[in-house]
């Protein structure tokens, strides 16, 4: 079984914000996939559904960003998903608007809603798909940023981003992570 992740912060004030990635990609990958991302479970909305490569659970948390690790464990917990088949996506400052990366493992950098997951699971060893809302503008505020909503040529940009990270994902169900690196982990491939 797998878990795929979004990262973001519940509530209508937050929905458009560069730091809710996370909530549109699972939004868009259930809305090609013909589920709804409805059930509350394990502090979580959560659909479950069978594809080619098995199940797989998608899950946008309904604690804070700053809390993402509390849900994500009871995800795993409870549907005893090894770390290797849990996959985290979330913005990332680092990377400039409209690209990805996917890395198999790693640390938090500056992510607050990462560092609350690495904390929960006792690991860095799980797949994650970052996706560029970068970079920070000069003498801008790094919390306001993530939480000021997307411009609408931003929003076009991250429409684009989430269609590679779609991309990725499938090829990471397929067992195809190294390929997936391989291929988006390169400069501008968004732009």
């Amino acid at each position: 079984m797998w878990a795929v992740v979004g990262l973001g912060n519940p509530g209508r004030r937050y929905a458009q914000t560069r730091h809710n990635v996370g909530f549109l990609f699972i939004r868009q990958v259930a809305r090609n996939w013909k589920v709804r991302v409805k059930k509350r479970r394990f502090q979580a909305k959560i659909a479950e559904v069978e594809r080619a490569q098995g199940k797989i659970l998608l899950a946008i948390p309904q604690t804070f960003m700053n809390l993402s690790g509390q849900a994500v464990k009871q995800i795993v917990g409870g549907r005893k998903i090894e770390l290797e088949n849990l996959v985290v996506v979330y913005d990332d400052l680092d990377i400039p608007l409209g690209d990805i990366r996917v890395r198999k493992e790693g640390s938090a950098g500056t992510h607050k809603g990462m560092t609350s997951v690495i904390q929960e699971l006792g690991s860095v060893r799980f797949p994650r798909i970052r996706v560029g809302i970068g970079p920070l503008p000069a003498e801008a505020d790094a919390a306001e940023y993530v939480l000021s909503p997307l411009a609408p040529g931003e929003r076009r940009l991250i429409d684009q981003a989430l269609l590679l990270a779609e991309e990725a994902l499938a090829m990471i169900l397929e067992g195809q992570i190294d390929e997936a690196m391989n291929r988006f982990n390169q400069k501008g491939q968004g732009l």
